[in-house]
C-alpha cells in the first residue's frame, strides 16, 4: 500500500503573524512548522500501514509531500521524525500566491507523478491549514484527480481495497465507505499523534528529501501561483485590541447592571 499525506508548513500559531504587502501570508524557517492537524494524517496513515500483515507491510510507503520553497522542508522533517517513509516538496518560484484552487491542482499533480512511479492507494489530509483554514483543498484534490473523497473523518481503516469512515454530524454519526483509491480527511479527533522517538529525530535531520520542480509534474508556470489566483487579499489590518473588562461589584444590583451592559452593547 502506497499513502501519500500532503502536508503544510505554516506559522507557528503562538507566533506574532501577518502579512506581506502583497496579501500572501508572512512566512519564515525560524517560526515555521509542520501544520498541527496534519500531524493527525501522518498518524492515520501510518496506524494503516502498521495493520497490514508483514508481507503488504514490508512493501508499504507513506510519503509526505508539501508543495513551497526550501524553508518548507521543516515541515518535511516534522514528518520524518513521527515516520513517514519518504518526503517530497514541490518547489518553484511559479507557485508563489497560489490560493487554494491553484494549491489543489499543484498538489493533484504531484500525486498524479508519484501515482505514475508507483501506483497510490490513499491520498490522506488533515481538515483544515492553520493559517488559511480553507477546509477545501481535499475536496479540491479529489476533483481534480477524479477520485471519490471521504471528509473530515473521526474513524478511518482500510481492508480489502475499501476505505471506511465515520464522521460526526449534529446528533449523528455517519458511516461512508468508497474503493480506493480515494481521497480522504481526518479530523484531531480520529488519533493521537505519537511522540517522535530519539532515533527518529536523528535520523530525520540527513533523510532525502526529493525535490520537484513544475516541469517535472507537468504544470505551466501559469496554471499556478498568483497569475492563476482566482481570490485576492485588497486590504487588511490587524485585529483591533480587545476592549478592557468592565467588572461589577454585585451589591444587590448586579442583575440591573448586568441588565443595562447587555442593552448598551445591543445584545438583547
Amino acid at each position: 500500500m502506497r499513502i501519500v499525506v500532503p502536508v503544510k508548513h505554516v506559522p507557528d500559531i503562538h507566533s506574532d503573524r501577518g502579512l506581506t504587502p502583497e496579501g500572501r501570508v508572512r512566512r519564515g524557517a525560524e517560526d515555521g512548522t509542520l501544520n498541527e492537524l496534519d500531524e493527525n494524517a501522518v498518524e492515520a496513515a501510518l496506524q494503516i500501514v502498521e495493520a497490514l500483515d508483514e508481507a503488504e507491510r514490508a512493501t508499504s510507503e507513506v510519503v509526505a509531500l508539501t508543495v513551497g520553497p526550501v524553508e518548507a522542508d521543516a515541515a518535511l522533517r516534522k514528518a520524518f521524525q513521527i515516520g513517514v517513509d519518504t518526503a517530497v516538496r514541490l518547489g518553484d518560484d511559479a507557485l508563489a500566491g497560489s490560493d487554494v484552487f491553484a494549491t489543489a491542482t499543484a498538489v493533484a499533480a504531484a500525486v498524479r507523478t508519484l501515482d505514475a512511479q508507483t501506483p497510490v492507494d490513499l491520498v490522506i489530509t488533515g481538515m483544515a491549514a492553520l493559517d488559511g483554514l480553507g477546509s477545501v483543498v481535499t475536496s479540491l484534490v479529489a476533483a481534480e484527480l477524479g477520485l471519490p473523497q471521504l471528509t473530515l473523518a473521526s474513524r478511518l481503516s482500510v481492508e480489502h481495497g475499501q476505505v471506511e469512515i465515520e464522521r460526526d454530524l449534529d446528533g449523528v454519526a455517519e458511516v461512508l465507505s468508497a474503493p480506493t483509491p480515494a481521497v480522504v480527511s481526518v479530523t484531531d479527533h480520529v488519533n493521537t499523534p505519537r511522540y517522535p522517538n530519539f532515533k527518529l529525530i536523528m535520523a530525520a535531520r540527513t533523510k532525502e528529501i526529493t525535490v520537484l520542480g513544475l516541469s517535472d509534474v507537468g504544470l505551466a508556470p501559469e496554471a499556478v501561483g498568483a497569475q492563476a489566483a482566482r481570490a485576492t487579499v485588497v486590504t487588511s489590518a490587524p485585529r483591533p485590541p480587545r476592549p478592557d473588562v468592565e467588572l461589577v461589584t454585585d451589591k444587590g444590583e448586579g442583575g440591573l447592571a448586568l441588565a443595562d451592559y447587555l442593552i448598551r452593547n445591543d445584545l438583547v
